[in-house]
């Protein structure tokens, strides 16, 4: 994530994915050596930043557990799956990983994850300790909570001229109309926002429309109706020029985060999660400013709004060492000194004392992100179930397809049919 708004599209990854039935079906986690020092690989994906950060926790957990080695293995979102699903199908999978919740029902659901029986999540609010269960199992603990924003440049805005309105009580079409009004007065190859079309951002829609990207039972919770009004929305920001062309959207998806449209000052508001303010605001050199999402009805109370795990911390089903990937997992979620390092990296802390000890500690981009989660707590909707299975490849549909209106190659209504029938193969 995303918040990386836009996933990738990852064509490899669902193939892959199903080899990994064969790797993994019926088989459990060997029996740990405990003879020697015990060497661990953890995957994740992110930043330099966060790069930094990590192996600072790695060696504070080392300086611990001094039988005990991390060796790291990261990169960016753009490669990580498709390289995770052929580690996992070639039975070489890390022992601890860095997951998202758009994968988390996939893995699990393959048997790959172990079941996280020895996390302490008594510090945890229920429904963030519950947003890692799958089928009632602990298969991930969440790193950090999060919820969608809108970052706009204030430098950018007040050079276009163009006044945001108020994000309590702005609706999608505000959203369209401003941001083609900055689009229009601002120079050439600056774009009032960039894409809108994320699965987050759709999520979003389809709740307040009464529906859901995925039901409770694995299934897609919206019809065709409402994918195409979705995807007549995104025509309405391509015609309007709200959002940069095709071509730019898709580059931009691929690009790390510090290259990316809002950071390099090419897009003046983007959404993505809020975890992500810190890392955006260091790149782009400004103090970005942080928005509610536009609801439809313009009230933000109904704007069904929801914390999400920014990321989890998982653990391979054939790790060698399940206790010790266990430790290291609860070292990162629970210990003091790994609070303080990390910080709001990965979302505000999710251990209710970690969050507490390390408030007066976190950037001033981070506190801003820290009160506005605080802030909107009165506004939240329901949960957000856990994507079921296949829910990746379903959600790169969906996206892929928005990008055929972006394009112009199909209209919305044979984009959604097209996407809905691809997605719903996927949860097959």
């Amino acid at each position: 994530m995303m918040f990386r708004a836009k996933k990738p599209a990852l064509p490899a990854t669902a193939a892959l994915l199903t080899a990994v039935v064969l790797a993994v079906s019926g088989c459990g986690g060997a029996p740990a050596d405990q003879d020697g020092p015990v060497t661990l690989r953890f995957s994740w994906w992110g930043s330099d930043t966060r790069h930094k950060l990590t192996e600072k926790l790695i060696a504070a957990f080392e300086a611990e557990n001094p039988n005990i080695k991390v060796k790291g293995e990261y990169g960016d979102w753009s490669g990580y799956w498709d390289k995770l699903a052929t580690q996992v199908a070639s039975q070489d999978a890390p022992d601890v990983i860095q997951m998202d919740a758009a994968y988390l029902g996939e893995y699990s659901g393959r048997g790959a994850l172990l079941e996280l029986k020895d996390v302490d999540l008594s510090k945890f609010d229920q429904p963030v300790a519950d947003s890692g269960k799958v089928d009632g199992k602990q298969y991930a603990v969440t790193s950090g909570v999060n919820a969608m924003v809108v970052l706009a440049n204030p430098a950018l805005v007040a050079a276009s001229g163009v006044a945001l309105p108020d994000d309590k009580t702005w609706t999608w079409d505000d959203l369209d109309s401003t941001a083609a009004d900055i689009t229009k007065a601002s120079a050439d190859g600056v774009y009032g926002t960039g894409q809108v079309n994320s699965d987050a951002a759709a999520n979003l829609w389809f709740r307040q429309h009464g529906k859901s990207l995925f039901t409770s039972e694995g299934k897609l919770g919206f019809d065709e109706a409402a994918l195409t009004e979705w995807y007549e929305y995104q025509a309405r920001m391509r015609d309007s020029k709200a959002v940069p062309p095709a071509s730019i959207i898709t580059e931009d998806a691929s690009a790390s985060i510090d290259q990316q449209g809002l950071a390099t000052g090419r897009f003046v508001m983007n959404m993505y999660w809020s975890n992500q303010l810190g890392a955006l605001s260091k790149a782009s050199g400004q103090d970005l400013a942080i928005l509610r999402p536009p609801s439809v009805a313009g009230k933000a109370a109904e704007a069904q709004q929801f914390y999400k795990s920014s990321m989890f911390w998982s653990a391979s089903s054939r790790t060698k060492h399940p206790a010790e990937a266990q430790k290291f997992i609860d070292f990162v979620t629970n210990n003091a000194a790994a609070g303080d390092i990390g910080l709001a990296d990965r979302g505000i802390p999710a251990n209710s004392d970690i969050r507490a000890a390390v408030a007066d500690k976190l950037t001033p981009a981070d506190a801003k992100t820290a009160k506005f989660i605080d802030e909107i707590s009165s506004q939240l909707g329901g949960a957000v179930p856990v994507p079921p299975a296949g829910g990746s490849a379903a959600v790169e549909a969906l996206t892929r397809y928005s990008l055929e209106v972006h394009f112009s190659r199909l209209s919305p209504a044979e984009a959604a049919k097209r996407a809905l029938s691809e997605a719903q193969s996927a949860l097959l």
